[in-house]
Formats: C-alpha cells, structure tokens, sequence
C-alpha cells in the first residue's frame, strides 16, 4: 500500500541528478510512489543547486513555486534539500521561509526516516550539519534518465582549494565510495540495460585516496573494464597534476574506457592560476596535452576556462587567448567569473567589471568556435562508434566517445539503427558542435544535409 505520493523537482548538475535518483529509489522501497505528473501530491522535495548566484536564484524561485503549490493546496509537505540548503543553513529560511524541512547534502540513504518525520511532525525539521555522506544501497536506485546511459557517483566533496569555488563548503572533504560499492552498483546498472557508464565526482583522479592510501582510479577502471553489458566508461572530471602516466595507460589500453578528458583547466596564465590556487600553468598544460594524445591519438579533450577572475588584466587574458589557439582542444567552455560569498575570490582586489568580462567570454567563444569546426572537419571521411539515443527531422541523433551526455555535441546520421543501439557511422560533414554522416552497412547511399536543423549549443558542465 502506497504511503503517499512524492514529487522531486531537480536542480543543478549530473551529481543532483544521481542523487535524485537515490531519494527516489530509497522512498519506493519504502511504500511512497514517485509521481511528478499528478497535479496533487503529498511531499515536495527539491533538490537545490547552490554552485553559483544564478543557480542559487533558480532554486530559490523553486522553493518558492511549491511553496504556493503548498498553499494551494497542491502539495501537502515542502522538504528543502541539497546544496542550496548545506551552503546557506539557516540563512535560507529567512530568505525562503515556510518550508517543512531543510536538509542538507549527503543523506539520500535516509530520506525515507526524513520524509516519515516530516509528514507526521508539524515542527520544522532542519538538519544541515557539516557533511557526512550516506551512501543508499546499490539496487535502490531508481533510474530516470536514458535506460542505456547512467551517471555512476565515485566519490563527494572536493580537498582543493581554489579560492573562487564554493563547493567544498557544502559538499564537505573528498569521500569516495568503496570500490566493491561502486562495481557492484556498475553490475546492478549493466543488468538495467546501460551500456555508458559516466563516472562523476568533483575530483575523478583523487579516487580512493582516502580509504586505501592510494590514487585508485587505474585499478577501478580496470575493474569496470571486465564487466559484461557495459561498453563505455566515460570519466569526468580530471584534475590537471593528477592525470598521471598510470591514468594515462589505464585509458589507453583498456579497451571500454572511452579516450575523453575533461579536465578543467579554469585558465593557463601562471599568476592568474596561482590566484586562484590552481596547479601549473599553460606551458606544462600543453606538455600533458601532447602526451595524452600521443597515447590515445583519437583522444577528445575538453576544459572550461573562468574569464575575468580578479586581477585578470589584457597581458593574463591574451595568454589564454594563445594558449586556447596553441591547445586545439576539442571542446571549451567558459564562465564569466562570478563573485560569489563566503569565497576567497570574493573579496580580492581589482575585480573586472561586468563589460570587460563579457568581451573576455565573447572572444574567448568566438576563437574556440573555429578551433571546434577545424577538429571536427579532421574528422570528415573517418568512422566513429555512436551511441543512438533520439530520431530529430529525419535524422537518427547519438553521441560518440566525444561526447559526454548533455555537454557536448552530437552526431546526426542517416540510417536504420534504433535508439540504444551503438554503430559505426560514417562521418562527411562537420559543424563546430556536431557531425553528420551515414550508419555503415544500412544500405543509405552517403550525401551531404541539405535541410537546416535547429542545434543548441552545447552547454559548460559544473
């Protein structure tokens, strides 16, 4: 018998989303149903991003909305989670007052207890202690997204400290997941149907310091390399002095691990890094470019840059500007720099105005453009394994090793594949974003398009 009906609205990044999914797994197991369509409910739980003052203000506009619902009579409990409510605490009642609950990160193992005590208590339940995290079982997951692509969670939290991110204030100290959890949840997924896995953290190559003593990702994705069903394992995000020659090998050599790298870079100019209390500098960047794709030469690298952080004069910004052209990466994304509390950044002196950082983004953008049309025109004639995953005018539309879910661009192809499937598509047309070609041995003669297709940009990853 049901205990009643949950909606989960979701803010922010893949990481939200996954444990969205947990929140939904752990209250089916429980007896509630998970029902976003019923214009009636008894508990809504949003789950808040809090990365940067937009997202912020998304969620807040959120809280807001079911918090009328509430009023309305449209929903019956409102319950504040994630990382809106660990950054700000207390502070977000007062800004968002009349929720039931405010729960911060780390506890989606037991959102059943905090919905039970929420709908039978008329006090306010707020609980947003400094982060421990509960990891939910492995088969209560409910999956929500594609049935043949999944975001695998290896670890939370973040050890850096780079004096413009807000996320180990909320998210808490790194925290992998143990390694027999992580391939046991890879094997629960493979048995679903997924065949892409993506694993995700804020500090991919920091994985299983904590518990063995030891950098493990080599020895993870040789574990996951070895399960039957999955046929991409897809990284995100590398950090730039951790992306060690044994990293470097596992990738190269195990043949599921898909060659792409997002490595966040956030700038090359070496003051500007040492600002912002990132490694290195452009120089050393290249050096490991060079080397990475001389293991994997058809390698995909992505980054993302933060324009007009503090200090960031025309000398700093020329020199990214040169080191973008110098690194032909395949993708770039970029922030304008946003200042937000409670961050080292925040208060820094010689803070760019708002003009000067959007010509910085704008040039940065338009450069990486033509960058992205030559890489992809390299690929013009060549084949690439596409995973399908849509039909758009006439198009089948799938991604390749390139192109990580939701970040990057796709490829639109002619043939007779069905979504979930993965072939071999001939590429013989590029634009900055996407390719176009034809799926070998369907029989489809190869042309080049002739019909417009409307695209969104590919959008910058938290």
């Amino acid at each position: 018998m049901s205990e009643g009906k949950v909606r989960i609205v979701t803010l922010g990044c893949a990481k939200n989303d996954v444990d969205s999914e947990e929140i939904a797994g752990v209250l089916q197991q429980s007896g509630y149903s998970i029902d976003g369509e019923s214009k009636r409910t008894d508990v809504t739980v949003i789950n808040t991003c809090g990365f940067l003052e937009a997202s912020k203000q998304e969620s807040i506009e959120a809280i807001r909305q079911a918090i009328k619902d509430k009023q309305k009579g449209l929903t019956g409990k409102v319950i504040v989670a994630g990382c809106l409510a660990q950054r700000m605490g207390a502070e977000l009642m007062k800004v968002v007052p009349g929720a039931d609950a405010y729960v911060g990160v780390g506890q989606m193992g037991r959102f059943d207890e905090i919905v039970k005590t929420t709908l039978s208590s008329q006090e306010r339940l707020v609980d947003v202690a400094p982060p421990h995290h509960r990891w939910a079982d492995v088969e209560t997951r409910a999956r929500s997204g594609k049935p043949w692509s999944a975001y695998l969670k290896v670890s939370e939290g973040c050890d850096h400290k780079c004096t413009f991110c807000t996320i180990p204030s909320f998210r808490g100290k790194h925290d992998s997941k143990p390694i027999e959890r992580v391939i046991a949840e890879a094997r629960h997924l493979a048995r679903l149907g997924v065949r892409e896995i993506n694993l995700i953290a804020q500090d991919v190559t920091q994985y299983g310091y904590d518990l063995y003593k030891a950098f493990t990702l080599p020895r993870l994705l040789r574990e996951l390399n070895a399960i039957d069903g999955i046929d991409w394992i897809r990284i995100l995000y590398f950090y730039p002095n951790r992306l060690t020659d044994e990293v470097i090998e596992a990738m190269a050599t195990l043949p599921k691990v898909a060659k792409y790298i997002d490595i966040p870079l956030q700038h090359a100019h070496p003051e500007t890094l040492r600002r912002m209390k990132r490694p290195w500098d452009g120089e050393r960047y290249l050096r490991l470019l060079e080397k990475v794709r001389s293991a994997m030469p058809d390698v995909a690298i992505r980054t993302t840059f933060i324009v007009g952080f503090p200090g960031e004069n025309d000398e700093e910004f020329q020199y990214l500007s040169d080191f973008v052209e110098s690194a032909q990466l395949d993708r770039v994304g970029a922030f304008v720099y946003s200042q937000e509390p409670g961050t080292p950044s925040h208060d820094m002196p010689d803070q760019v105005s708002p003009r000067v950082k959007q010509k910085r983004f704008d040039h940065l953008m338009t450069l990486q453009q033509g960058i992205s049309q030559s890489v992809n025109d390299s690929w013009i004639g060549r084949e690439l394994s596409v995973l399908v995953e849509d039909q758009h005018q006439g198009w089948l539309v799938g991604r390749s090793h390139r192109d990580a879910p939701d970040i990057d661009g796709l490829v639109f192809f002619k043939g007779t594949a069905k979504p979930g499937d993965l072939v071999t598509v001939t590429v013989n047309e590029a634009e900055p974003y996407d390719l176009f070609g034809v799926e070998k041995d369907s029989g489809i003669t190869a042309r080049k398009r002739i019909e417009p297709l409307r695209m969104a940009a590919p959008r910058a990853p938290q």
